[in-house]
């Protein structure tokens, strides 16, 4: 190209700059940030303990709003942690676990309080650092019934409960539970440890969180040809439990070493026969108003009891009778490890296999939501 051509060329591309830059679009607007409240919470929210494998110390404590099908936040919750609630459910507690190279390291445990209108962690109390690292278990941390104790279980192998005073926010003291577990609280100062022997072994506190007594009672577990689940489920000062086999049993620690309730089966025996049977992590839930209780059961055989639930079966607690079976498969839903119900006057069932959530009326069994990859391996829920 001639020396006159580069020259007009360079003309024309300055020309079209030009042009084009008288046409340019105007500026974005500037954006900016702004903090929304967190909305009231309804009667539908529910808790989730999030600790899969690929996040273990750093699992994570997701609230759900199903009436508005979305996630309202997402807590730390540090490593193996256990979760419990205030009466009034103002505020939550959870007890977990830090090291301090992430993975190794100095261990701190503490008591961690949020605040449920902000999710903010308010404060913590630093416990003995001895707290239970399993798979999230609903009465391995819990609150005495007027709210001032927490009960935080521990092993080490020895196992003790630690007593938290929370409105001083502060350790009391340490009780040796002889081998026995987990903490189930009975009305203002009475707790409940399970023993490997099928017993129970409640212990009673003075005021200042200091044990006082202690009365273990009879057997009323058949630890070696039905045990039962951890996650029992209230009923007035009562506890409800499942059996591996499908039996129902109530316990009130309330009063004495405990009283128990006759078991009775949730099945028939040609359903027994079938190999029908509860499963999973959390397998049962109560609804107290309606006094219906929400059975996760599949077809399976002695040791298949956390395997998941492939229908919801449906009891009247008053009357013992099944008042429905609800087919997941037919409902186009993955099997079920795990299975809550809210307390209201208008109740929903939420159900797990680990990632997705579904959600169903109470009622009628009928699909309200199911959704996807809402966390990553959820072991407990929680219908604060």
């Amino acid at each position: 190209m001639s020396q006159g051509g580069v020259w007009r060329m360079a003309a024309t591309l300055v020309a079209l700059g030009v042009s084009a830059a008288s046409v340019a679009a105007p500026p974005l607007k500037t954006e900016t940030l702004s903090i929304e409240p967190v909305p009231k919470p309804g009667p539908h929210w529910l808790y989730l303990v999030d600790a899969a494998n690929s996040h273990m110390i750093d699992a994570r404590l997701v609230i759900y709003d199903a009436d508005h099908k979305k996630i309202v936040a997402q807590v730390g919750a540090g490593s193996w942690p256990g979760l419990a609630a205030s009466p009034d459910r103002r505020y939550s507690y959870v007890a977990t676990s830090y090291l301090s190279r992430g993975t190794r390291g100095d261990r701190t445990d503490v008591l961690e309080i949020t605040d449920n209108s902000s999710f903010e962690k308010i404060a913590e109390v630093v416990l003995p650092p001895k707290h239970v690292q399993v798979v999230t278990a609903s009465f391995d941390t819990s609150l005495s019934r007027d709210g001032k104790f927490a009960y935080v279980s521990n092993i080490t192998p020895a196992t003790s409960i630690t007593v938290v005073d929370i409105q001083h926010r502060k350790v009391t003291g340490e009780i040796d539970t002889a081998g026995c577990v987990l903490s189930y609280p009975s009305g203002n100062r009475r707790v409940t440890a399970l023993c490997e022997s099928g017993r129970a072994l409640t212990f009673t506190l003075n005021d200042a969180g200091k044990e006082v007594s202690r009365q273990q009672s009879d057997a009323f577990i058949d630890v070696d040809r039905d045990p039962l689940y951890v996650n029992a489920q209230h009923l007035g000062d009562k506890y409800v439990f499942l059996s591996h086999h499908g039996m129902i049993r109530t316990a009130d620690f309330s009063k004495g070493a405990g009283q128990f309730g006759p078991p009775w089966s949730l099945l028939s025996e040609p359903e027994r026969a079938a190999g029908w049977r509860p499963g999973g992590n959390q397998p049962f839930a109560l609804q107290e108003k309606t006094g219906r209780i929400y059975v996760a059961m599949h077809q399976g055989v002695d040791g298949s009891h956390k395997d998941p639930g492939t229908e919801i079966w449906v009891y009247d607690l008053a009357r013992r009778t099944r008042i429905a079976r609800w087919n997941l498969a037919a409902l186009k839903v993955e099997p079920i490890t795990s299975i809550q119900v809210s307390q209201d006057d208008k109740p929903v069932v939420y159900g797990t296999g680990g990632a997705d959530l579904i959600v169903l009326d109470a009622a009628s069994g009928k699909l309200l939501q199911n959704e996807k990859q809402l966390g990553e391996s959820f072991d407990v829920m929680a219908a604060f």
